[in-house]
């Protein structure tokens, strides 16, 4: 089993900065790519970002040159820097990875954090 534990999550003003980080543990062998989800409410989960193994990286139109995702191998850990929040970039934001053991692709998900943007 994987484990997915976010953090970062919080309340900050228009314009404002956030990060948020995901921290897998447990017992497996890779992580493919990771990404990150968020679901407003009454809307659809939305894909925001994603890395591969290989650190490359695909956005949302929407967050495009406001939000940056990274991750650091080592510590099996991905991140998401978000600067110049908007009141609509408000949702729960959910960690998500794909990870390889005894040859088998294994999705997970974390719990969520909670972003909230205020005017």
């Amino acid at each position: 089993q994987v484990q997915l534990v976010e953090s970062g999550g919080g309340l900050v003003q228009a314009g404002g900065s956030l990060r948020l980080s995901c921290a897998a543990s447990g017992t497996f062998f890779s992580i493919i790519a990771m990404r990150w989800y968020r679901q407003a409410p009454g809307k659809e989960r939305e894909l925001v970002a994603t890395i591969t193994g290989g650190l490359s990286t695909n956005y949302a139109d929407s967050v495009k040159g406001r939000f940056t995702i990274s991750r650091d191998n080592a510590k099996n850990t991905v991140y998401l820097q978000m600067n110049s929040l908007k009141r609509e970039d408000t949702a729960v934001y959910y960690c998500n990875a794909d990870t390889v053991r005894d040859g088998g692709l294994y999705k997970y998900w974390g719990q969520g954090t909670q972003v909230t943007v205020s005017s």
